[in-house]
């Protein structure tokens, strides 16, 4: 929320809808002094200019262009809240509901300070953030495609060849199969579908790629097991500035991974995860656990002690949070995770390095130079000498500068 350090004369609720918002202010004694207006959004401006003062404060409920007009409506007047819609329920449950009540309800539980504001992210946090749920609406378009062409196979009985079935070159295959003239046409449209949305999906993981090299916070995340581009991208876009939790629990509170907790009188209970948070932060930890618990020994060790007394899928969870609280130590204090193995992180840096090209590594670096500064940023691998790849291949690396410069 913005805000002035004098307190404010008129409260001013905003319902907003697509097109238009219903406006209504109310003093501090909750008294009615600007009736309900509709206002064109086309005609915002005119209306801001004309009606609100540096003294107003504004509320309105988080909907799709709320951001926008909080940015609008910030420079001229006192204070903005953005209310989260489960802090306004009593609203949309009230059994006589309108957008004139609507707007009168928010002004007075804004005068009174029942409404907290939600965090209102920068410019550049919100291109991340539509930058990732623009790539997860061409995957899901693209797992849609993939589900009607496996669904014509199962239709007509049909086994298909060994190899992968969405390639390129298996186009003419899919177009022979003896189905109607309808059902072809289906089958074309769900292939074009399909070549669009990958396409789209490469486009928009390189816009990835060369925004990591800007973001020094992308490589304190790939060095998590299970972590890559794409989760670390999913995180930082969600998470925003680490220092809005001063604690790690803050940030599993925000995502809704901590237990719910009963605690009054002589009663104490937890119980399931409180899912009241960010969906896609939970979604990509989760991600991030089962790789851990297949690919890491410290997690794999931590999964065998909590599975048999939780089961698999609340042990992979648990292991999620605690994976949450190792992002939060990493990006709060720019440090290595404890549990990090260098040659581990070295092979995940030098397959960056690698996709990063030699024209987007910083000053020309060779991918082995680059892993190695790297390392050193983070304090690990003084000792590695080399980077297996096989059981042949090794990619040497450049002397550590740790030594030299604790000397």
């Amino acid at each position: 929320m913005s805000q002035n350090k004098t307190d404010p004369d008129r409260f001013v609720g905003l319902d907003v809808h697509k097109h238009y918002l219903i406006a209504v202010a109310v003093d501090a004694d909750k008294q009615e002094v600007i009736g309900p207006r509709r206002v064109p959004l086309v005609r915002l401006g005119t209306w801001v200019q004309k009606t609100l003062t540096p003294q107003d404060a504004v509320v309105l409920e988080s909907t799709t262009n709320a951001f926008q007009l909080y940015d609008d409506l910030v420079p001229h007047v006192h204070s903005v809240t953005v209310a989260h819609p489960s802090h306004v329920s009593l609203i949309t449950r009230a059994q006589v509901m309108t957008d004139k009540i609507a707007a009168r309800t928010l002004a007075k539980l804004h005068a009174v300070g029942l409404l907290p504001s939600i965090w209102v992210p920068p410019l550049a946090v919100r291109d991340q953030r539509a930058l990732v749920a623009q790539r997860t609406k061409m995957v899901r378009l693209s797992t849609q495609a993939k589900n009607r062409l496996h669904a014509v196979l199962h239709r007509h009985h049909l086994l298909p060849p060994a190899g992968k079935l969405f390639e390129p070159e298996m186009h003419e295959w899919w177009l022979d199969l003896e189905v109607s003239a309808l059902e072809r046409a289906r089958i074309q449209c769900d292939l074009d579908t399909l070549v669009f949305a990958q396409g789209q999906i490469e486009h928009l993981e390189e816009v990835m790629v060369s925004l990591s090299v800007e973001d020094e916070r992308v490589l304190l995340l790939l060095q998590l097991p299970g972590v890559g581009l794409i989760t670390a991208f999913t995180l930082l876009a969600a998470i925003g500035d680490i220092s809005r939790f001063p604690l790690a629990k803050h940030l599993v509170g925000y995502s809704g991974l901590g237990a719910r907790v009963h605690d009054s009188g002589q009663t104490r209970r937890t119980g399931r995860i409180t899912k009241a948070g960010r969906r896609d932060i939970r979604g990509a930890m989760v991600e991030t656990a089962h790789t851990a618990v297949r690919s890491h020994p410290h997690w794999q060790a931590e999964l065998e002690r909590l599975e048999p007394r939780l089961g698999k899928n609340k042990a992979v969870v648990a292991i999620a949070r605690k994976l949450l609280v190792a992002v939060w130590h990493c990006l709060s204090k720019g440090c290595a995770d404890r549990f990090s193995d260098p040659e581990r992180v070295a092979r995940k840096l030098l397959h960056h390095a690698y996709r990063l090209g030699p024209t987007r590594r910083p000053q020309g670096q060779t991918a082995a130079q680059y892993v190695r500064q790297q390392l050193d940023r983070l304090g690990l691998g003084a000792e590695l000498a080399a980077i297996p790849l096989g059981k042949a291949r090794r990619i040497v690396l450049p002397p550590s500068q740790l030594g030299a410069n604790a000397n």
